[in-house]
């Protein structure tokens, strides 16, 4: 089970772990020991999100989202199996957590008459030094 605030708690048949060797430095430990841990969340399943969330953690994931809905998280940074778990899961409630929050609405604005006015005088005075650039015609 994974809290991710108060209200949303992922229960534990949403997410499956699955172990792989690492890459990276552990010596002829890392030949032996399954220490890379892939931690997938059926995320379009999941009973615990809100269509909004799913929709916005769809997009924050990127690639790791797969065709079949759900959420793939690797690790590999450490040696130890067990810290890999705890980082790949704080990863996911992270991105669950900024998934939660909802993007602020931008209110279109228009420039100022100032500020028109002021572009088109510095465009007008940039146009008159390329014109004075031109060939010197022979008196």
């Amino acid at each position: 089970m994974l809290r991710i605030n108060e209200d949303i708690v992922i229960q534990d048949w949403e997410l499956t772990e699955s172990f792989m060797r690492a890459s990276g430095p552990g010596g002829q430990n890392v030949n032996k020991v399954a220490t890379a841990v892939e931690l997938r969340f059926e995320a379009a399943r999941s009973p615990s999100l809100p269509p909004a969330v799913k929709s916005r953690l769809k997009r924050l994931a990127g690639r790791r989202w797969t065709k079949e809905g759900a959420l793939i998280i690797q690790c590999d940074e450490t040696r130890s199996q067990a810290r890999n778990r705890e980082i790949a899961q704080e990863r996911l409630a992270d991105l669950i957590r900024r998934a939660l929050t909802a993007p602020k609405r931008r209110i279109a604005t228009k420039p100022t008459r100032g500020s028109v006015r002021r572009r088109l005088k510095a465009k007008r005075a940039r146009g008159e030094v390329k014109a004075l650039r031109g060939s010197v015609p022979d008196e």
